[in-house]
């Protein structure tokens, strides 16, 4: 980690998301996280409490003056999103990120930050520790499980805490309070296929990379381009023009992440091979031009592969290419109420077929909650 970002200003909020940030504390695999913040708590004398679930709650009194005021509820979430490039070696069960600053901007070095919520989290951390804020008392709420199933929040120890108001600390502009939020539904699609072995066939990988990916949520409207989406379009046009069979896909990863990589197995003839790589970057260079503002480092590559695999069916391969394509992705509906706003959403994230077995996830947004089911059944309808 770069010592530069321990002498940003402020410090303390810099170097406490720099001592949070050295924790692995992946969604579902928050043990050592939980212990750092406890330990946090314990080492400052404040009273720190683990609910059963596994949330974290580290009390601090009123300053001298303000024992009167009401108590506030400081929270943030303890978890992150662990997404990283492939061609990154990288074990978040093992390790914390690397950030690094590059000009106004901290980043990792090919994974994803944790500043959702880790910044949250490190500024509640820089108050409890503060001795020069004036405040009534503080508890202090580290949610866990946030990104992948708001266990946290829904599993709540309600007797845990006393205040009467309650400021999240998980946004995205320090100048502005939201009031209300979004609810989402995780869509998930499975099934199986028959496979078979074909004689005196090729196969080759194709990959698309590079994407800037983003946040499922805040980053939907800005057009980002979804790996899934566009690689689905450059096999379907393959498949119109050469003989290829589908192997295995293998595309995108959390829900809550915009797909910035994607890859498809296939078999083809082996004389085709040299027209396919033709073919592929004849539609590649379509959509990097089209999105060459939002995902300036996009990449095509295709090359051969020595192993053999099971092929789907020419029918079924048809269906799921087709299906991929029409799947709802990106902005459904604005807001007629708020302009600007984003009501409703839909993120085709992950895309895993492999030995016949296809599972298909999607990430449903809205903030209203017809808008939200009639999405839902939407693509329901569509894949069933």
């Amino acid at each position: 980690m770069s010592n530069a970002i321990r002498n940003l200003e402020p410090k303390i909020i810099w170097n406490n998301f720099s001592d949070l940030n050295a924790v692995p504390r992946a969604s579902k695999k928050e043990e050592r996280v939980i212990k750092f913040m406890h330990d946090f708590g314990v080492n400052l004398g404040l009273k720190t409490l683990i609910d059963e679930i596994g949330n974290v709650v580290i009390v601090k009194p009123a300053t001298v003056g303000m024992e009167n005021r009401k108590t506030v509820i400081l929270q943030s979430h303890l978890d992150m999103v662990h997404e990283k490039n492939n061609d990154v070696d990288f074990d978040f069960d093992k390790s914390g990120i690397n950030m690094y600053v590059d000009n106004d901007w901290v980043r990792a070095e090919g994974t994803t930050l944790g500043a959702d919520n880790g910044l949250g989290v490190a500024t509640i951390m820089s108050i409890l520790e503060s001795d020069d804020i004036s405040h009534p008392r503080v508890e202090a709420l580290f949610t866990i499980d946030e990104e992948t199933g708001m266990t946290g929040a829904l599993q709540l120890d309600e007797n845990i805490l006393k205040g009467d108001i309650l400021l999240n600390l998980d946004t995205e502009e320090d100048d502005e309070i939201g009031i209300g939020c979004a609810g989402g539904v995780d869509i998930t699609i499975s099934t199986s296929f028959d496979t078979s072995f074909k004689q005196n066939l090729t196969f080759v990988k194709i990959t698309l990379n590079g994407l800037s990916g983003g946040h499922s949520g805040m980053e939907i409207h800005k057009n980002l381009g979804n790996s899934n989406k566009l690689l689905n379009s450059i096999i379907m046009e393959l498949s119109d023009n050469f003989l290829i069979y589908i192997a295995e896909i293998d595309g995108g990863g959390l829900r809550n992440a915009i797909p910035r990589e994607s890859s498809f197995t296939l078999a083809i003839i082996d004389r085709d091979f040299d027209s396919i790589k033709i073919q592929s970057q004849k539609s590649f260079n379509i959509i990097k031009n089209q999105f060459a503002n939002t995902d300036p480092s996009i990449k095509l590559n295709i090359f051969k592969l020595q192993e053999n695999f099971k092929v789907l069916e020419l029918d079924d391969q048809i269906d799921l290419l087709k299906l991929i394509d029409s799947c709802p992705n990106g902005v459904y509906k604005m807001s007629e109420n708020i302009p600007g706003l984003v009501e409703t959403s839909n993120n085709l994230a992950n895309i895993k077929l492999k030995d016949g077995v296809l599972n298909l996830k999607c990430l449903t947004r809205s903030s209203d909650e017809s808008s939200k089911e009639e999405l839902k059944n939407s693509i329901k309808s569509l894949f069933t």
